[in-house]
């Protein structure tokens, strides 16, 4: 039995989030606590991105509030899959108890940072380059294509020839917009794949994408979820899946479907707190087999909570 509680949180971010999904000013979440009948503490954290096809943080609150104040096993690992954030955020804090996480180790991970969409990647990159990042993100799909491509143009000549840079269109360009950006990346060194171009509805449109061209796709939407994993997987998808631990649903599945299948995997994160980021990225360690670059470069969008930071959240609550 485990002594469950729980903290609703709002976090604001300390620049807008601008994809093709809108603008994202507040990131809403929730802790929880386990705590076993050792008195050990377990932390787990459930961020839904209901855009995404996760819960909404609603249902989710509606869900935590329903429980009793112990809970067993068998709640946890019955979690319906309609509640995937939730999911995750009771199997980490129950994993948290049995692996007694040490803080002051970082995963033996590279990182790819995300740049701010528009023309203010061009003085972001530097800074995020000397912190160590080689790998970036650059949101597109939010303005016109010729706009875009003229930032994408200056931020490639800047760039050095050993960085990488993702192209994450969150589905909102069009088969032509698509074909427009496949095309002019194709010899692009520094492009290591463009991701969800096209809507989650359009993947057999994706998959024809793919075999057209030589520049890398990788689905991002299409994957939110393990359903979704295992259907891409089975019509035949051998490209790369974008995992969200956070909104994926239950890491002991992921984990099964990962080591069946062998996929080509990258983590990524949901704007998680670190609480929620070191489960994730404990997945990332053990399931990314090709060893790519993982989404967690968020350091621009969050200011930091301090030391002994579950506490500090919790407390804060």
């Amino acid at each position: 039995m485990y002594e469950f509680s729980f903290h609703p949180i709002s976090q604001k971010f300390t620049r807008p989030v601008i994809t093709n999904h809108g603008v994202w000013d507040v990131r809403h979440s929730i802790i929880i606590r386990l705590i076993n009948q050792q008195g050990k503490v377990g932390w787990g954290e459930i961020s839904p991105i209901s855009w995404f096809g996760s819960e909404t943080t609603q249902q989710a609150l509606d869900f935590c509030h329903q429980l009793p104040r112990e809970i067993n096993e068998e709640i946890i690992f019955t979690i319906p899959d309609e509640l995937p954030a939730c999911q995750f955020g009771f199997e980490s804090a129950q994993e948290w108890l049995i692996q007694q996480y040490d803080f002051s180790t970082q995963p033996n991970l590279t990182y790819s940072g995300l740049l701010p969409a528009g023309e203010t990647a061009l003085q972001q990159w530097q800074s995020l380059w000397a912190q160590g990042y080689r790998t970036f993100k650059c949101k597109i799909g939010v303005s016109d294509l010729e706009t875009e491509w003229k930032v994408f143009t200056s931020l490639i000549q800047e760039l050095p020839n050993t960085a990488k840079l993702r192209l994450d269109a969150n589905g909102g360009l069009s088969y032509s917009e698509s074909q427009c950006w496949l095309e002019r990346c194709e010899n692009i060194q520094q492009i290591e794949f463009i991701e969800q171009p096209l809507s989650v509805d359009k993947f057999a449109e994706m998959q024809k994408l793919s075999q057209l061209y030589s520049c890398p796709i990788a689905l991002d939407e299409s994957v939110a979820n393990l359903r979704q994993i295992e259907t891409c997987y089975q019509q035949g998808w051998r490209g790369i899946f974008v995992i969200k631990p956070g909104i994926v649903g239950s890491p002991s599945q992921l984990r099964k479907i990962c080591q069946k299948y062998q996929i080509d995997t990258v983590f990524s994160s949901v704007f998680e707190t670190e609480i929620g980021r070191v489960s994730s990225l404990q997945l990332a360690t053990e399931l990314s087999a090709n060893h790519r670059a993982v989404g967690f470069g968020i350091n621009l969008f969050f200011t930091s909570s301090g030391e002994n930071w579950p506490q500090t959240l919790w407390h804060n609550c």
